[in-house]
């Protein structure tokens, strides 16, 4: 009888699981393995919030697993020594693994490949819609503009989305580890899970998203990010799911997970982007904590900014549109380094992606693939717009809950409060330093 192991990482997931799909074909037993990776945990990657959603991905996996016959074994340690322990005790003829962008990722599938030679098998495009590298302009080997890469990402063939496995038969005798505890660090960190992530997908429509997905107070946005980043939702089924529904509002959130294919693929290619300039404009960024510490607390004076900075802390997410505001008021405004603010963000977010997280906050760093490298978002300019009546920001600074309006966004309204701090840069200076350090004046 033949045995394979499906090796779960960041595809926590049942439905249109290429690993999992390819682990059943290719035997008669299967082991669903997830490692507590220790090296994992040394990166410092592994911060309480995702750690939190992390096991309740893996207890509603296991229960997946478990109504069609299966179950989850988890081990603690190293990925590669775990496995080789599997290997010995079952005689695994082959084990199956996503393809991940990270250096992190790239390690791990070194260390199995030096073990296991061709018994490892790598799926491509499990983490998202379509594979790193599938696409790529003629002589380069990554699109480094996202619009040519949208249209070819349009064009190229998608592998099929599969359903759930009706069964899955695991080998007697093959023990795991309990999982261990883990408390979240923001109160309102959101259930982690497939049938958690299933239900909200099923519960939200994108026909609004393209009118709503900015608007600040509407939280129109579809807040799937967690599930997506943890595997819990297939980025292809999404895509397809989509498409067949039409209209604007689909097509504007197909668009959103192209770019979260699109930075993949950026970084599957130039993985040093993780935390070097993938386009440096030799900065020499200067470093202020009074700010910085500031801006990590929601005290910078600028309300727009603050909600935002509050609702990370107390969700472990935040609003796209605001994470745009608040990067640029940090690498723009107050000219700090994008690499506090990406390991800020992924101190909390509980969909703290490497790839999204780290080359978004270079492209409104002006050191990423933005092709307008020194725009400035006005964040007065941006609140009018985007929460015109002020009502994101009264839900998330409530010391300005009596401000009516869009008077709440008005700093210089606000300078007698006593509990709402002064403005921590002057409002008529908000692109001055980054003007001045680059040269454009």
């Amino acid at each position: 009888m033949t045995v394979t192991i499906a090796l779960f990482t960041q595809d926590l997931r049942l439905h249109d699981n290429p690993v999992l799909h390819a682990a059943l074909a290719d035997g008669d037993e299967v082991v669903p393995l997830f490692v507590l990776d220790q090296d994992l945990a040394a990166t410092g990657f592994a911060v309480p919030n995702r750690q939190a959603f992390l096991l309740d991905c893996l207890v509603d996996l296991d229960a997946s697993l478990r109504a069609v016959g299966g179950r989850l074994v988890l081990r603690q340690g190293r990925t590669a020594d775990e496995v080789a322990r599997l290997v010995e005790q079952t005689g695994a003829a082959s084990i199956h693994l996503a393809a991940g962008v990270s250096g992190f990722a790239a390690r791990r599938e070194r260390e199995l490949r030096e073990r296991f030679g061709a018994r490892l098998r790598v799926h491509d495009a499990s983490l998202t819609a379509l594979a790193p590298g599938a696409v790529t302009p003629v002589g380069k080997d990554h699109y480094a503009v996202f619009t040519p890469y949208f249209r070819a990402w349009q064009r190229a063939e998608r592998r099929t989305v599969r359903r759930a496995p009706r069964a899955v038969r695991v080998p007697d005798g093959v023990q795991g580890v309990p999982l261990p505890r883990a408390r979240a660090d923001s109160p309102a960190l959101p259930p982690g899970g497939e049938s958690a992530g299933r239900r909200l997908w099923r519960a939200w429509s994108p026909d609004r998203y393209e009118e709503q997905h900015d608007d600040l107070a509407a939280d129109g946005t579809s807040r799937l990010s967690p599930y997506l980043h943890f595997g819990c939702l297939s980025a292809g089924e999404l895509v397809a799911q989509a498409v067949r529904r039409g209209g604007p509002g689909a097509e504007a959130f197909v668009r959103q997970l192209a770019w979260r294919d699109f930075h993949h693929q950026v970084l599957a290619a130039r993985p040093q982007a993780a935390r070097l300039d993938y386009r440096s404009k030799g900065d020499r960024w200067p470093y202020h904590e009074r700010e910085v510490e500031a801006w990590r607390r929601g005290r910078t004076g600028y309300p727009i900014v603050d909600a935002g900075l509050r609702q990370l802390a107390a969700e472990g997410w935040m609003h796209n549109r605001a994470r745009l505001l608040t990067a640029c008021f940090l690498s723009k405004t107050l000219y700090q380094d994008w690499r506090i603010g990406a390991r800020h963000f992924l101190s909390l977010l509980v969909d703290g992606d490497l790839a999204n997280n780290q080359l978004n906050w270079q492209w409104v760093a002006g050191t990423g693939t933005d092709t307008r490298p020194n725009r400035v978002l006005n964040p007065l300019v941006q609140a009018d717009r985007y929460d015109p009546e002020g009502t994101y920001v009264r839900r998330w600074v409530p010391e300005l809950a009596g401000i009516p309006g869009r008077a709440v966004h008005r700093p210089w309204l606000l300078a007698d409060r006593p509990d709402y701090p002064e403005p921590i840069i002057d409002p008529g200076l908000l692109a001055a330093r980054l003007r001045q350090a680059r040269g454009l004046d």
